[in-house]
């Protein structure tokens, strides 16, 4: 049990130095965030400091996922995963693939044909399409997105998507509740 705990323990500073480095990060900016010392948080990373609960709380929240991702809990025993689909109105069904709350959310939709009506809410969606023809407007804007294609778009701006014909359409649907947007990198970042 010791030597399992160990190991856990020591997968903590690089779990950390990876989620840092994946977001675009310097140890300053994350030490402005979280209000840890610089000094802290290269030791933590570099596995020279052992993990408290009081210095993983604010890093998990700082970078926005839950603390058994920073601290990567061991299995529990059953590894399978139990999704629970929502059936909506005229057929459609949706399969939360998050349960981060404040985070961008993931969802597979499966959409029943339905007659457009354009909507705006703060945030900023994703769409990518799996199988059947997804129609997507935005503001007089028209598209029709096929299996393999994504799009996406401020849903502030009047949006409505659905099945581009009579049959269902099935997504991937991703949303940032505070306008999170994706961050496109052409070349590796400079880790520091």
């Amino acid at each position: 049990m010791e030597a399992e705990l160990a190991e856990i323990l020591d997968g903590i500073g690089p779990r950390l130095r990876a989620m840092r480095r994946d977001r675009g990060l310097t140890l300053e900016m994350l030490a402005a965030d979280t209000g840890i010392s610089l000094s802290t948080l290269s030791r933590l990373e570099s596995g020279k400091r052992r993990p408290t609960l009081e210095l993983l709380i604010p890093l998990a929240r700082a970078h926005r996922v839950a603390l058994d991702q920073v601290v990567a809990a061991p299995a529990t025993g059953d590894p399978r995963v139990h999704l629970k689909p929502h059936r909506r109105q005229r057929g459609s069904v949706v399969v939360p693939l998050t349960q981060y709350p404040g985070r961008v959310q993931v969802f597979k939709q499966v959409l029943a044909p339905r007659q457009p009506k354009l909507v705006t809410h703060p945030g900023y969606e994703w769409l990518y399409v799996l199988a059947g023809t997804l129609r997507l407007i935005i503001g007089e804007r028209d598209f029709a997105l096929r299996p393999g294609e994504v799009a996406e778009f401020d849903t502030s701006e009047r949006h409505w998507f659905g099945p581009a014909d009579t049959n269902t359409v099935e997504i991937l649907h991703l949303f940032g509740p505070h306008g999170d947007q994706a961050v496109n990198r052409t070349e590796p970042s400079a880790p520091s």
